[in-house]
């Protein structure tokens, strides 16, 4: 019969909080004991290709995103006179808008220092992919127009959409499932001007920097 063991090597710990909180903490954070093996809190944790940090930003994330679509960007600069209109427009949305495009739901009501990091990764982007120079003009229409991009926050927004239709299609997981619900399903609300409107029941949430990013506030806003 075959047994879980823990990986003590992939196994990390992560405790979250504010900066006051972590600031407060200090050196002596708490660690977890499993078995013979303690497991001690880390700054930031990869889960499923998201860097999360201590303090719930996304700096971390933001940075080693972007560092991994400059350095490919720079590979395929070096290649561009070899390829093609439509070669140089596949590798560019398999290389870079996939990793733009990845998880980028945890961006929702990020402030605009996180998502015009990434709007200057689609930037040039759009240069390799023109093959256009940096400071030439008609970015935004050679964006729009042309290549018919959304820019970062759109992108964001249509991801999250997306996602909300399909909680309410009944084709997402119950636990985001259970985050969207109309108010006209309330029966104690099916009176209110937002049933008539066919809006989503938020939840109160206290923090304005990480409580509206939660999925339960960001979804059913959108």
């Amino acid at each position: 019969m075959n047994r879980l063991k823990l990986n003590a090597d992939k196994t990390e710990l992560l405790w979250a909080g504010s900066k006051y909180g972590s600031a407060l903490l200090g050196s002596s954070r708490p660690s977890l004991q499993l078995g013979a093996e303690t497991v001690k809190a880390s700054d930031h944790v990869r889960l499923l290709g998201v860097t999360i940090s201590s303090d719930l930003s996304l700096d971390k994330h933001v940075s080693t995103i972007c560092s991994t679509c400059f350095y490919w960007l720079r590979q395929i600069r070096r290649i561009r006179r070899s390829l093609n209109t439509d070669s140089a427009a596949a590798l560019v949305h398999a290389v870079i808008a996939s990793r733009v495009d990845y998880c980028n739901t945890v961006q929702a009501g990020a402030p605009r220092t996180i998502t015009d990091r990434f709007q200057r990764v689609l930037n040039a982007a759009a240069r390799v992919h023109s093959g256009t120079r940096k400071f030439d003009h008609g970015l935004s229409q050679l964006i729009h127009s042309e290549l018919h991009w959304l820019d970062i926050p759109q992108r964001v927004q249509y991801k999250l959409g997306v996602t909300v239709h399909r909680c309410l299609q009944n084709k997402a997981p119950r636990y985001l499932m259970d985050y969207c619900t109309r108010t006209s399903d309330v029966s104690s609300r099916q009176r209110f001007r937002s049933a008539n409107r066919h809006q989503k029941m938020v939840p109160r949430h206290r923090r304005s920097t990480s409580g509206r990013r939660a999925f339960s506030v960001a979804g059913p806003m959108e």
